[in-house]
């Protein structure tokens, strides 16, 4: 018989009425198993599902000869043809609007290996950004777009888009029972397709969702995933790479500027369109080298859908947000941060996700991400799911997350927030309203596996990054090493001397003498974690008030307030970070809505502030005693921790060889002249910094740049010296 022959009477071709039913309800559980070609009799078959196709024909896919037209059968939008022999096949839909040509999905055989399946439900793969989600690739010779997504308790899922008119009866999904990994290529596809996974779910439910795993989303409010291709980046930051790892050890100089992207500047000002990653690249990189920081730390730039979150309910872990441009427009940012010789570092978000239909929610009709007893899976606090860390596909979810940031984008740190709500099973929650764990305590066991499970294997797989904890108790060992039963991470953001020190300054010198202690008690722990001493975003929103705004007296004494707290922070155990627009004095509590008051730049007293931060930067890079003893107790020394009178404190740092470096700091509006003070050696002292220089906005109360000790004991020391103390204000001296 000719393939004409057979071709002409595809009647045997016709499909079972419950398969046919299936595949017109969206409803079919394998449709590999009736679409493509089949064997039949001494022939094979061939059947197309196309619903609102007029005609499909089939062709060879190595000439493109004509094989013949595909007959509609009796179920309206399927297609067949009965021939000869099976053959490498292309085929040519005629729709209402036009002709498309493409290879046929259900031609392509198993397309995810079974080591990938292994490893994502152990939970153990560890680039999950390149094996699930949308990967463009090309199969036997055809180009296109291999998707897979975990739905274990889906009863279908199809791959939608403008491709297929988001039909999902088009593109029907294979399932892998062994890993519940739902797979499917589709030819001629190509980045920037947007898509989505159409799910009949769990509760039998249709549901459209993002796609976990997307490289790249729409710009919000689209919610769509969009196909991206990471491969054709091009990186330029080898020397940097070579050598990070220093940077980011606990006695090298860390001074951070935390960056909200999207409300740093804007196009026009405060009405205007954000800033690209090009044009950040371009305006915010400079800034940052001129302020002296070494690094820039970014509120999250993972896809979220709502910006008033700031980036702290994010849905897509492995997508760049849409808002500044694509995944290679970041990756291009992030490589002229490295050649410009500045670490990045992430904001990243395991504790919780957003409940956006969309997204992770229920995402196959069971509590797939989370966990189920609200009792366990939603932060009250924020209205949110918790990820369930137990689950071994999650865990390898996250885990997978953290690694596509520093292996695909380079990222130098990632800093993780909200641990203490990951860490405590009653977090925020009262008696009655929260599980034990299997001792009965109320330590989340599961999340405690994740985070040193995630500090190791960074360490292994991304050696010379670090990983950083937003950790508001006094969880101990949170930065001791796993070995060690510590959870692992490089450094600890340190909360309490945030809270203390901010509570000191607030208060009018008048009674600062009560609350002496507050700015004392933070060096007791200062060596108990390797510490950052943050002024974050959390300390200048939500009635808080900006930073300068807290300081008390009148605005001479806010600026000074202002320089003396700033030079605090620089001169204390710790690596430094500062939120954006803190360095130059923001009147205005920050928002996301608005760029930074830049125009106050115009005024003396806050281009001040700025100068100063930069020269507090360039001493903090310059003096080894000011980085090198962070992690030593041996680096820090009270000289007068207990003047609660005056308010005055003086302390000493040390480098690693013993290198003295005196700091004073008087809190109180009135000068104090003829202040003696006990240093380690007599001699000439110069004094090579001082919050109240006139350049800094102050009132150029100092002591000429330099001092006599001589060798009369005070304080412990076995010499002093003798100095004006200028008015809320820090000097410091080194000795020559």
């Amino acid at each position: 018989m000719t393939d004409r022959a057979r071709y002409t009477d595809p009647a045997a071709a016709e499909l079972p009425q419950a398969d046919a039913e299936a595949l017109v309800r969206g409803r079919h559980p394998d449709p590999f198993a009736v679409l493509g070609w089949h064997a039949q009799g001494d022939g094979h078959i061939l059947r197309v599902y196309a619903p609102g196709a007029r005609t499909v024909e089939v062709l060879a896919r190595d000439d493109g000869r004509w094989r013949g037209e595909l007959t509609e059968c009796s179920t309206p939008g399927l297609f067949v043809i009965a021939l000869d022999e099976a053959f490498p096949y292309r085929l040519r839909f005629h729709w209402p609007d036009g002709v498309h040509e493409t290879e046929d999905p259900y031609a392509f055989g198993l397309l995810l290996g079974d080591l990938d399946l292994h490893l994502i439900g152990e939970g153990t793969h560890r680039d999950l950004g390149r094996c699930l989600g949308a990967q463009p690739m090309q199969i036997d010779g055809v180009p296109g777009v291999r998707f897979a997504v975990w739905a274990p308790n889906a009863r279908r899922v199809s791959v939608i888009g403008a491709f297929n008119g988001w039909d999902g009866r088009r593109h029907p999904m294979r399932l892998r029972h062994q890993a519940g990994v739902w797979e499917l290529f589709v030819p001629r596809l190509a980045p920037g397709e947007p898509y989505k996974y159409e799910l009949v779910d769990a509760q039998e439910q249709v549901v459209h969702k993002a796609d976990p795993v997307a490289l790249a989303s729409e710009l919000p409010p689209g919610t769509a995933s969009k196909v991206a291709d990471l491969d054709g980046i091009v990186w330029h930051d080898e020397a940097w790479l070579a050598r990070r790892a220093e940077s980011l050890v606990p006695d090298h100089p860390i001074s951070i500027y935390e960056v909200h992207a999207a409300s740093w500047r804007k196009h026009g000002g405060n009405e205007g369109e954000l800033y690209g990653w090009q044009e950040l690249a371009e305006q915010l990189i400079p800034y940052v080298l001129e302020m002296g920081f070494t690094h820039i730390e970014l509120l999250p730039i993972m896809e979220h859908p709502f910006g008033g979150s700031w980036g702290y309910q994010p849905l897509g872990l492995f997508a760049p947000t849409a808002r500044h441009g694509s995944p290679a427009d970041f990756a291009a940012f992030v490589d002229a941060c490295h050649q410009a010789g500045l670490g990045v570092i992430l904001d990243w978000v395991p504790a919780h996700f957003p409940t956006d239909a969309h997204g992770l929610a229920r995402f196959d009709g069971t509590a797939l991400y989370e966990y189920a007893h609200p009792f366990e899976g939603v932060h009250q606090d924020w209205n949110t799911y918790i990820y369930n860390y137990g689950r071994r596909e999650v865990h390898g979810f996250l885990l997978s997350s953290a690694l596509h940031w520093l292996k695909h984008y380079h990222v130098d740190a990632l800093r993780v927030d909200a641990v203490a709500s990951m860490l405590y099973r009653n977090y925020s929650r009262r008696d009655g309203e929260w599980i034990p764990n299997r001792h009965g305590g109320h330590e989340n066991l599961e999340a405690l596996d994740f985070l040193r499970h995630l500090n190791r294997v960074v360490a292994e797989e991304v050696p010379g990054t670090a990983i950083i904890a937003e950790e508001s108790t006094a969880w101990p060992g949170v930065t001791r090493a796993v070995s060690e039963d510590g959870l692992g991470f490089a450094y600890k953001w340190n909360l309490g001397w945030m809270h203390d020190t901010l509570s000191y300054m607030a208060e009018d010198p008048l009674y600062r003498c009560h609350g002496h202690h507050n700015m004392t008690f933070p060096q007791v722990y200062a060596y108990s974690e390797h510490f950052v001493l943050p002024i974050s975003h959390d300390e200048v929103v939500h009635g808080k008030r900006a930073l300068l705004d807290k300081m008390p007296g009148d605005e001479w004494q806010k600026f000074a307030n202002l320089r003396a707290y700033l030079a605090t922070q620089w001169t204390q155990p710790g690596k430094k970070l500062l939120f954006m627009g803190c360095e130059f004095g923001q009147w205005r509590e920050w928002s996301h809505d608005r760029e930074l008051d830049w125009w106050l730049l115009d005024a003396p007293r806050h281009a001040g502030v700025r100068l100063l931060v930069g020269d507090l930067n360039r001493l903090y890079r310059e003096l080894p005693a000011l980085h090198q003893g962070d992690g030593d107790p041996d680096g820090f020394v009270w000289v007068i921790g207990n003047d609660q009178t005056n308010s005055v404190f003086a302390w000493l740092r040390c480098d690693s060889k013993g290198e003295p470096l005196l700091v004073i700091a008087n809190m109180t509006p009135v000068p104090h002249e003829e202040y003696r003070v006990g240093v380690p050696r007599n001699g000439e002292w110069d004094e090579i910094f001082n919050s109240d220089a006139e350049c800094y906005g102050g009132s150029n109360l100092g002591n000429l740049g330099r001092l006599e000790a001589i060798d009369e004991p005070l304080h412990g020391q076995p010499a002093s010296l003798v100095l004006t103390l200028p008015p809320l204000a820090v000097v410091l001296l080194k000795p020559r």
